[in-house]
């Protein structure tokens, strides 16, 4: 079964402030390589910033863009990955073992796959 294990970012500003280090760039590249290594992951990829985003909604019968994110949050999703588990609790598992948990929110999430 296919997961999207969601990385929601708790204070993006803050996120934005640290450096590569401190938000543990390396140990979240190894972790996404060690993954994808083992057939575990098998797409996804980090976000730009939610204000470099673009918004399309419905308003009075017509689409409407709208620069910017859905929301103004502090939190917003830093990015995504897919992941295909035999379970939930695999994916729950995998996704308590995210190198950043302390600056992050992982929302797991499965995929409906149709066929």
């Amino acid at each position: 079964m296919k997961y999207m294990l969601m990385f929601v970012q708790t204070d993006e500003k803050a996120w934005e402030k640290l450096s590569p280090a401190e938000q543990n760039m390396p140990a979240i590249e190894r972790w996404f390589g060690e993954h994808a290594q083992a057939g575990r992951l098998v797409g996804g990829n980090q976000l730009r910033p939610a204000r470099t985003a673009t918004t399309v909604r419905w308003r009075s019968g017509q689409p409407v863009v709208t620069d910017g994110p859905f929301v103004e949050a502090k939190e917003n999703i830093g990015g995504y990955g897919i992941f295909e588990v035999p379970d939930l609790d695999t994916a729950i598992a995998i996704a308590k073992t995210f190198p950043a948990l302390q600056h992050h929110i992982v929302e797991v999430r499965p995929i409906v796959e149709r066929g």
